[in-house]
């Protein structure tokens, strides 16, 4: 199966001395799951000399985003989070790409936060290699009806037209989507380890013409690591949910050469 079509990867360049780096994703933060967004405020309120160099989200930080104009609400559960992201920032670099869930998150949302926007996919250079970061969707390519629903909504004629309704109407569009994804996932299978992952093809493909080895991605919401081959392998993100049996929860931290998951 042929690779998705990107017309250019996008390159950070990390600072020499940066040496441990944070990734997390698929934390689908939400009003109604206290207990995950309470570890997350833990961990973001760590202590600096604690903390790596840089926190890197690779996407699904909010179980949906609507709009920046949620933050016009100052004491909502986004301005808060907002708040949290903003306060840590001023002590580490925060870096945010989009997921399937709040890909409508824009520059507004991402100053207040202050939290930098990164495309998808991303090399990140480091001076321990290159390794090339995305939030893992695009790369599901035997899930055909996502891939032509993402298709239409990042398109920014859909994008427009949709944050033009009224806040009310765009809460009950997503949760008619939502209804309709989740349907789908029952009628397929009730063994999520069956649902669409990654084509190894396509890793590998741009891990090629990325000129990195490494590929660090979540949406799978399977966290492992993969030899794709010839010295390339895929590292797969945690989603976090407190409320699951066990926990799940965890920061994956490259320092030096050597990544490690962290558990909260």
């Amino acid at each position: 199966m042929n690779a998705p079509v990107t017309q250019r990867f996008a390159e950070l360049h990390a600072p020499g001395h940066w040496h441990a780096v944070d990734f997390v994703s698929d934390l689908h933060l939400q009003v109604s799951d206290a207990a995950t967004a309470d570890l997350w405020r833990n961990y973001l309120q760590r202590q600096p000399s604690s903390r790596a160099d840089a926190l890197f989200i690779l996407g699904d930080l909010f179980e949906v985003w609507l709009g920046d104009d949620v933050l016009l609400d100052p004491v909502c559960f986004a301005s808060e989070c907002a708040a949290l992201l903003r306060a840590h920032s001023r002590d580490t670099p925060v870096f945010f790409m989009h997921g399937n869930r709040d890909f409508l998150l824009g520059e507004v949302a991402a100053q207040a936060c202050g939290m930098r926007l990164l495309q998808d996919p991303c090399v990140l250079e480091l001076a321990q290699g290159r390794f090339l970061l995305s939030h893992g969707d695009a790369l599901c390519l035997d899930d055909t009806a996502y891939q032509r629903f993402r298709t239409q909504v990042r398109s920014p004629e859909w994008q427009t037209a949709f944050l033009s309704q009224p806040l009310a109407q765009r809460e009950a569009v997503a949760r008619s989507i939502r209804g309709q994804s989740e349907a789908r996932k029952q009628a397929q299978s009730h063994d999520p380890h069956l649902w669409a992952d990654v084509d190894t093809v396509a890793a590998r493909a741009w891990l090629e013409r990325a000129g990195a080895h490494r590929l660090v991605h979540g949406h799978t919401h399977r966290p492992a690591q993969h030899d794709l081959g010839n010295g390339c392998s895929r590292t797969v993100l945690s989603d976090w949910d407190a409320g699951a049996k066990p926990r799940r929860a965890e920061v994956l931290r490259l320092e030096g050469s050597e990544f490690r998951r962290i558990p909260l």
